[in-house]
């Protein structure tokens, strides 16, 4: 999946862009729509908090940072074992699954707190009062759906595609 980015000047044109793709097979569960804190989108789909945040990124760097810190423990323990206590490989895996489940929940703090890094080139558009919209769509529809926009949306500036996407936005 790709994720391409256009911005549109307000409400109404985005509608009209939102009906033309959904006419276009394109699910709504796929496109999400970012405007200024005041702006009312009505029927349009609104983008979550996963992707208006850095939660993905945040949580998969807890995960991995947990991960590896709770096995280190875990070789620790094995390689010096407290009090005279037998520990075997077991204490490694449930370490390292213990400290990936702390360091997902920690860093998801974090991240559900933080703007997306990725929609930093947009800020000043949406503050402008400009709708920022995200659609997933296959590798091979990217072309086909961009030319769509343009031709039919000529207001509508497209802003690029993200190169990958995740299998859960």
């Amino acid at each position: 999946m790709r994720r391409m980015y256009f911005l549109l000047p307000d409400v109404a044109h985005a509608r009209k862009v939102v009906e033309e793709l959904i006419q276009n097979r394109v699910e709504e569960r796929h496109i999400h729509v970012l405007a200024k804190r005041d702006t009312p989108l009505e029927d349009l789909p609104e983008a979550s908090l996963a992707q208006r945040t850095d939660l993905k990124a945040a949580l998969e760097r807890g995960v991995a940072v947990g991960g590896a810190t709770g096995a280190l423990a875990g070789l620790a323990a094995v390689a010096f074992p407290p009090a005279g206590l037998v520990v075997g490989g077991g204490a490694v895996l449930g370490l390292a699954v213990a400290g990936a489940g702390f360091g997902a929940w920690a860093s998801s703090l974090l991240g559900i707190s933080t703007p997306n890094s990725e929609l930093k080139r947009f800020e000043k558009a949406i503050e402008r009062g400009e709708l920022l919209m995200m659609v997933d769509v296959p590798k091979n529809r990217v072309q086909e759906l961009e030319d769509l926009v343009k031709r039919h949306h000529p207001e509508a500036i497209i802003r690029g595609t993200e190169p990958k996407m995740p299998p859960f936005p």
